[in-house]
């Protein structure tokens, strides 16, 4: 059940990739779960800023890191981190296996130059 915090702990992630990037052969730097209906998607340093993108289509404002290790959130609608929050439906990242940038095979030998920063 979604909180008012728009947070749902009970939707698995979608995916162990950026959805949008998955489906055009695309690649990510980081990835960011969406707290409200699991959406992976890739970090604003991405080249397809796919996070953000599902916050504007959406509404829905909180994501977490999906990235081993971390367990922060970031609040578009305040555009503040939240260092923590509740734990959502597992898995809490993507692989560990799979490296970041990522997916392997897929990230271009020039990738730190199209970062967006």
């Amino acid at each position: 059940m979604t909180s008012d915090t728009g947070i749902d702990p009970t939707v698995p992630p979608s995916g162990t990739g950026c959805v949008e990037c998955d489906a055009v052969g695309g690649w990510w730097f980081h990835l960011r779960r969406c707290a409200s209906c699991g959406h992976v998607g890739c970090c604003d340093s991405s080249p397809g800023q796919h996070a953000t993108g599902h916050y504007r289509s959406t509404g829905h404002p909180v994501v977490q890191s999906f990235e081993p290790g971390e367990d922060w959130y970031w609040d578009y609608a305040t555009n503040e981190v939240r260092a923590s929050g509740p734990g959502l439906a597992p898995p809490g990242s993507h692989p560990a296996d799979q490296p970041s940038p990522g997916p392997a095979g897929r990230v271009p030998a020039d990738w730190a130059s199209t970062l967006h920063r």
